[in-house]
Parts: structure tokens; C-alpha cells; sequence
């Protein structure tokens, strides 16, 4: 229903590329020049600078760009508000997830909940913990599920559940007979990390600080971007790491990995993350409720003892 040259041009300038543009509207590039060009020729102003193969803002793009913002999210409060008064629970919504949380914990989140709501549409994005919080603040995602603290006072942040975060080696690691293990002691071996911007990796490297450890003495040996390569990098004797247990099913069951807990424990909260000001229309009401009651099932008295025990 909304204009299409404007749908073009807003999304441009969201992502300020014409090329990352086309490939989230499922368009050539040409195509949205042209759109985009369209728009140029009605305002009789250029919207966008293009120098050196860098886009750019003008003014005029600028000011289009902030009320083109409103007009879609009033447009999506229209056609919410009305689907609500008819009971209607289609469209979409679209959750973006930190790397753990979208392959270990949200495929039967999402499952149960399409099961209730088939007329849905869910959307899943992935990125690391950053990465999510930017889709929030910008817009491209209704709700986000992290695995990190959120430090923007702007969004909302509901802890979900309590993660547990070990020590992964070898089965044939000199480590692999121990009950728990001090940090210090994970500093002379060679250790795998996950990349910058990673959820665990922040999480990590918090704990160690607070261990009253610099950053450095962990002898980071590889930087990988999902738990499985880290998974198969410690399963082949390349290093050790620190990874979630809701992530180490299938490894400890076929003795692949050897999980040991840290002394004190490492233990973080998945938390949802949306707008403050973002209308909440039914679907998100529902989605927010359900995912909630998931949670409190899986891990939430964790939780709820730690939250109690934080306002005690």
C-alpha cells in the first residue's frame, strides 16, 4: 500500500548501499536506481551523494528519510491496529537472534509458537550480540534475543533464562579428569574465541577482569564465528575454549567433548531486546508472552532465583 519509491529510497537510506538494498527487496540494483531516481525527479533534488562508492545523505535525503521513518511506522500501527479489531493474527514479525541463541534455543521456541499461530509469518535474522541490538535500534527487526548486556537506555531488556558457560576440551586434554577449573589455569593453553562483537566473547572476557585477570592473559590462538567451528576446532586437539552447555548436547552424549565448570560459575542471561517506543501490536504481545513462559520452563526458576537474590 505504501508508496514503492519510497519503500526503495527508505531502505537505501537505512543501509546507505544500493547493492545491500536490492538484495533485502529482492530487486536488481538497476531497479532500485531507477525507484530511487523516480523519487529525486519528484522532489526535483538529489536525495543521496555518491562519491567515491560511498553513499551519503544530502539534506533534502535526510529530512525525506526522517518522515518516510514515521510514515512506515504508522502505516504497520495502521495495519496492525485493524487486524487486531478483527482478530486476525497474520502478517509477520521478524526476530533477530545472536549466533547461540538461533541455533540452540530458538528452533523450538519458533516451532511451538508457529504451532499455535500458523497464519504468522516469522522472520529470523542472525547476527552476533552488536549486530542485533543495531537491527533493534534501526528498525529492521521487531525483537531481538541477545546474549550479551544491552548498555543502549533506549531499548527494553527482559532477561529470558540463565545460560551456564564451561570449560570445552578433549576427551584426551590433561584437563578433562578435573571437576572445575579456575581461570588462571586456562591461561597458559592455547584457547579459541569467538570473533569481536560476539555476545560469549564479551561475556568472557567480563568474567575474566572480574577474576581480577588482564584481557591478555588468555593465550587466544583462533577467532572462530559460530560455536560449531569451535566445537570441532577443540574436538581436533587445536585448542581449548568457553561455550554455553546448552550448546554441547549432542558432543557430551557421544563423548566428543569434555565439559568442566569454571570456579566461581560462569553464568549469563539471555535477554529479549525491542524498542521503547515501538508499537506493540497483538503479535508481538502473544510472541513476547509464549516466549516467556519457554523460558521460565526452561531455566527460568535460574533466573528468578537470581533476580530475587539481586533486589534482596
Amino acid at each position: 500500500m505504501a508508496d514503492r519509491r519510497l519503500q526503495v529510497f527508505y531502505t537505501v537510506a537505512r543501509l546507505l548501499s544500493f547493492t545491500k538494498a536490492a538484495e533485502a527487496l529482492h530487486m536488481t540494483q538497476p531497479a532500485v536506481t531507477f525507484q530511487v531516481r523516480q523519487l529525486e525527479d519528484h522532489f526535483n533534488t538529489r536525495l543521496f551523494d555518491r562519491v567515491h562508492n560511498r553513499v551519503t545523505l544530502t539534506e533534502a535525503g535526510r529530512k525525506a528519510y526522517g518522515y518516510a521513518e514515521k510514515i512506515f511506522e504508522l502505516y504497520n500501527e495502521m495495519e496492525n491496529a485493524v487486524k487486531e479489531l478483527t482478530g486476525d493474527l497474520s502478517g509477520s514479525l521478524t526476530i533477530g537472534a545472536s549466533t547461540t541463541i538461533a541455533e540452540y534455543m530458538l528452533p523450538d521456541l519458533l516451532r511451538g509458537f508457529k504451532a499455535q499461530f500458523p497464519e504468522l509469518n516469522l522472520k529470523l535474522k542472525v547476527s552476533n550480540s552488536d549486530g542485533i541490538v543495531s537491527m533493534v535500534e534501526n528498525s529492521a527487526i521487531d525483537l531481538g534475543v541477545v546474549e550479551a548486556p544491552v548498555s543502549n537506555k533506549n531499548l527494553i531488556v527482559e532477561p529470558c533464562r540463565v545460560d551456564q558457560l564451561v570449560v570445552v576440551v578433549a576427551p584426551d586434554h590433561h584437563f578433562a579428569e578435573r571437576e572445575t577449573l579456575r581461570m588462571h589455569e586456562l591461561c597458559n593453553e592455547p584457547f579459541i574465541c569467538r570473533e569481536e562483537g560476539s555476545g560469549t566473547r564479551e561475556v568472557i572476557m567480563d568474567y575474566v577482569a572480574r577474576q581480577g585477570l588482564e584481557p591478555g592473559t588468555l593465550n587466544v590462538c583462533m577467532e572462530l564465528g559460530s560455536p560449531e567451528s569451535i566445537k570441532g576446532a577443540v574436538e581436533a586437539g587445536m585448542g581449548i575454549s568457553i561455550l554455553s552447555k546448552a550448546t554441547l548436547g549432542k558432543e557430551l552424549a557421544l563423548g566428543t567433548l569434555v565439559a568442566i565448570p569454571l570456579d566461581p560459575p560462569l553464568e549469563r542471561e539471555f535477554s529479549f531486546v525491542r524498542q521503547r517506543q515501538k508499537f506493540r501490536h497483538r503479535a508481538m504481545e502473544e510472541l513476547l508472552e509464549y516466549a516467556q513462559q519457554y523460558c521460565h520452563e526452561h531455566g527460568g526458576q535460574r533466573l528468578k532465583e537470581r533476580l530475587d537474590a539481586a533486589s534482596a
